[in-house]
This record gives structure tokens, sequence and C-alpha cells, in this order.
């Protein structure tokens, strides 16, 4: 029964472990037998806790045997990004420097899924710092799709794991697009909360003004489940918001009629790979056909400049988060994030205060852009996955992030800190995944999830899975 499971969605196995009808233990190591199968060459964890992993799985079935069941995510194997602190579990976040960072606490994200009942699988790699380049002593995940392809940048192990079926379920976090780039990459559905609606205590820092956790899985529905688990005002974390975090799945089967999506098909489609911006039309013809209403709405012409912004706030937060270990350690970091944190060195307390003025103007012109719809509707990045080189992975050869290549379908809702979901929404000619992104109104989570669902019952791409 274990061996057609491992593309299975949670909202499916969930009612199998609550009747007893399988059991935790079963798919626990059905997930740790593919993980050794496959994992040798897709790389997407950096550290497999198996023995834990069995150990949870037989408490849970032990616990739901007992009319004690948790909810959806108990007894259901995730994984999550290797920079969310596990107790006596080495965290590295992508970096040789932490090699031997062994947290005597759990992560905020970590505990919920304990307290939940989900069963840990592992840890799993990321860029270094959860930037662009990774360390060359550690892993560079691949993409499932196709070998020696991009597999999304800093949450690329956790789109790999998901994509692949080395995982139910996975957690991102997104600074510049690190849910959305992978996501769209592998072919997963991407979540990314409003800023504050997950708690960041006990995950290492990039930039912590614009760091987002989130989930990413394979249907909407399961985004919204880990998503409600995770989420929610944390002690600890004084960013965290203070609002209920609802049922996200309440609304799933509520349709989309009436509702109002933004889209400019200008910014959908120039400097966009043809096959993605077609794509995205399609899609968003596909929710008018539901019974949304299609609203043309502009971004704002200051987009480019407002982009701009980003690279100097988040070089000047790396540095503060790496204090510790920069410059003491720099000739242990990889040339790519060393090359990040000596910028982040050379900026003046203006040239962060000029960036930071820039990020409010770009908000304030995006508050106006989504005035009077509910959704966004555009790419989530402007083409599929493309070939890389370990030049391009390790950044032995130094280049440029074009801002207006790689973040403006994602930097705006970093800034603004509004949540998005991404969808898978077909392939190209080479046969790798196009995705569709959705940007909603703080704490509209819930309606994201909606939308999301409304579209995948609408189409296919959510059953699409990569040839491994």
């Amino acid at each position: 029964m274990t061996e057609d499971l491992h593309y299975k969605t949670i909202t499916e196995l969930a009612p199998l472990i609550r009747d007893g009808e399988l059991s935790s233990v079963e798919l626990t190591d059905s997930q740790l037998d593919r993980i050794e199968r496959l994992d040798g060459k897709l790389k997407a964890y950096a550290t497999v806790m198996a023995d834990s992993a069995r150990e949870q799985a037989r408490v849970a079935d032990a616990e739901i045997a007992s009319g004690n069941y948790r909810g959806p995510l108990h007894g259901i194997p995730i994984a999550v990004k290797d920079l969310c602190n596990t107790t006596g579990v080495r965290t590295m976040g992508g970096s040789a420097v932490f090699a031997d960072n062994i947290p005597d606490f759990d992560s905020t994200v970590v505990s919920r899924f304990n307290d939940a009942g989900a069963v840990m699988l592992g840890k799993l790699n990321l860029t270094e710092g959860a930037m662009a380049g990774y360390n060359p002593k550690l892993d560079v995940p691949e993409n499932p799709w196709k070998e020696s392809y991009w597999s999304g940048a800093s949450s690329s192990g956790s789109g790999c794991a998901a994509a692949a079926g080395l995982a139910f379920g996975t957690l991102g976090s997104d600074t510049g697009g690190s849910i959305r780039f992978p996501s769209a990459a592998c072919g997963n559905v991407g979540l990314k909360p409003t800023w504050g609606r997950v708690s960041r205590y006990g995950v290492m820092a990039l930039a912590e003004s614009l760091d987002h956790i989130g989930p990413m899985t394979r249907s909407a529905a399961d985004a919204g489940i880990v998503l409600q688990t995770i989420a929610g005002l944390d002690p600890n974390d004084p960013t965290t918001l203070p609002s209920p975090v609802p049922d996200m799945t309440a609304n799933l089967g509520d349709g989309v009629s009436g509702l109002k999506i933004g889209f400019d098909e200008q910014y959908a489609s120039e400097d966009v790979e043809p096959e993605q911006a077609a794509a995205v039309a399609e899609s968003v013809r596909v929710m008018e056909s539901l019974g949304a209403e299609i609203v043309p709405v502009k971004m704002s012409a200051n987009l480019r400049e407002y982009l701009a912004a980003w690279a100097p706030i988040c070089e000047a937060e790396a540095l503060a988060a790496h204090a510790d270990t920069y410059p003491s350690r720099a000739d242990e970091y990889g040339p790519w994030f060393r090359e990040w944190l000596r910028r982040g060195a050379s900026l003046s307390a203006a040239d962060y205060a000029d960036a930071d003025v820039l990020r409010a103007a770009c908000v304030g012109d995006l508050r106006v852009t989504m005035r009077g719809v509910d959704l966004l509707a555009c790419p989530s990045m402007g083409g599929a996955a493309y070939p890389v080189t370990s030049d391009d992975m390790y950044g032995t050869i130094q280049q440029e992030l074009d801002p207006w290549e790689f973040f403006r379908f994602t930097v705006p809702a970093d800034f603004s800190g509004l949540p998005t979901i991404s969808l898978p929404c077909g392939l190209n000619g080479d046969g790798l995944p196009l995705s569709l992104q959705f940007v909603g109104h703080h704490l509209s989570e819930q309606l994201l999830v909606q939308a999301g669902h409304a579209f995948e019952q609408a189409t296919d791409f959510h059953n699409l899975h990569p040839p491994v």
C-alpha cells in the first residue's frame, strides 16, 4: 500500500492515518526508504533524522489508537529548511561556519509541528545564509524535473523535497522570493504568509525586516493546513501578529464567484518568457470562468527604482545577523555570501536610510494598485527553471543580481509583508513547471488558500510530478 503514497497530499493521507487504515510508521518508513533511494542524487536533505522520525511515528500511532488524534498533521512526515533550530540536531543555515551548531532549543515552528504530532524527517539544504549562492563545502539540491537546472535558490531543498515526494510538506523562508522561486522552479504550491503571521523565533535570519517563514506543499489545502499549524502570536517573537488564526481550509468549497482579481497584463508579460506569460494569462481566464471579476490595474511606473532598494537593505541586515561570525570567520564563508556580507559592511547608515525610503514608497504604491481588488495575479517568476553550472551555484564567478529580472514579482510583497500563494499553472516546451502567483491583502491567507483550491479544482497542474 505504501508504494504509491509518496505523491499523495496531506489532505488525502490524514483521514487514513486518523481512521487507522494506514499507520504513521508505515508512511514514515516509506518516506525514509524513498529518501535513501533518491536523495543521494537529489540532495534535498542536509540531515535525515531517521531514528527520531520512526520514534515520533510510533508515538503518533499509539496516541491515535488511544483516541488522542491531534489533527491533520498527526503522524504526517514533514521536513524543515535547515535554518530552523531543532534541539540536538545540527542547524547549519547552508554555511560551513555553522557545521557544528547544535541548538539546545526548538524554533517555534518546530515546536508547533511537534505539538501537532507531525513526524520530522529531517532538515533541508539551502543556499548559504539563505541568499543566492551555496557554500562549496555543502550540497546543492537538484531540480527533480531536470538535472543541472536551477532549483530555486534559498529554499531549494524544501522545493526539491516537496516536489520529489520526499516529504508531504516542507518549510521555506522568503526574503526576496525564496518560497516562491523554488515552488515555481520545482512545481509546488508555496504560501508566503503575511509578515509576522509566523514566528521567526529560533530561525536563523537573513534580513529580519524582510524574512517570512511559510509552507511548501503539493496542494493549496495542504499549504493551509501547515500554515494554520505554525501561525499565531508567539511571546518569544515580538514581531508576531496578535490577530487570531482562522481555519485556513474552512472556505475551500466557496469558490471565487464575485472575487475581484487585479491583473496588469503588461507587468505579467514584459520581459517574461512567452510560455510563462501565456500560462499566467490563461490562468487568469480560468479564474474569470469560475466567476471572478478581472480588474485591470497598473503596477507602479517606479518599480525598477524601488527594487534597487532590496539589496542594500538585505546586505546591511545580513551583516547584522552574522555579526558574531563575520568578519572574524570570514574565510569559512563561501565566496558568494562572503561578498554579500562585505557589501553590507561597506554601506553607510545613509545608504540604508535611502533604501528604506524607497521601500516605503514601494509599499505605498502597491497599496494603491491593490485598492478595490481582493487579489493581484502575476507570475511567480519570469520563466521556468534554467540550466546552471557549479560556478553559478557556488559564486566562484561573482554575478550581479538584476533586480528587475529576478525580483519584480517577489520583492514588492516582501517589502509590504503581503501574503502570496504560488501555484503550478503548466509546463513549458521543455517539460519544466510554470507558476502563477496571487498576492493578497494583509492576513488574507485563508482567501489565498480558497482561491488556490478553486484554481486546482478547475485544472490539473498540481497533479503533475517530476519523473523521479
